[in-house]
């Protein structure tokens, strides 16, 4: 079975930095799509990054484009998000997912556990 483990979230200042890792195992994910979603308190889960490793075509959610930038490591079936000038409204919950096919939120086949970054003002 194909199984995912976030980790790397913990609490930061505003301005400051951190990467997420998310180990796949199971499964090769060379030619996935893999992505990094988020959840706020009270708030729906929302795509922060995405790429497919077919093609390299990213996806960034505006409020975070020129800041945050997702990676992956084949060889190591890792995925990584790199978090750049984090920013209050960065707190969340923060899942990695992947799909052999695209990241469509309401049929990802296989998610994360969720690693919960903070960022103070």
């Amino acid at each position: 079975d194909v199984q995912l483990q976030a980790c790397g979230g913990r609490l930061v200042q505003a301005g400051g930095y951190q990467r997420l890792s998310c180990v796949v195992s199971g499964s090769t994910f060379d030619d996935y799509a893999i992505g990094w979603f988020r959840q706020a308190p009270g708030k729906e889960r929302e795509g922060v990054a995405a790429i497919s490793l077919k093609d390299g075509i990213t996806y960034y959610r505006d409020s975070v484009k020129g800041r945050f930038t997702i990676s992956s490591d084949n060889a190591k079936n890792t995925m990584y998000l790199q978090m750049n000038g984090l920013e209050p409204e960065d707190t969340a919950v923060y899942y990695c997912a992947a799909d052999p096919e695209a990241l469509v939120p309401s049929a990802i086949d296989y998610w994360g556990q969720g690693t919960q970054v903070t960022v103070s003002s």
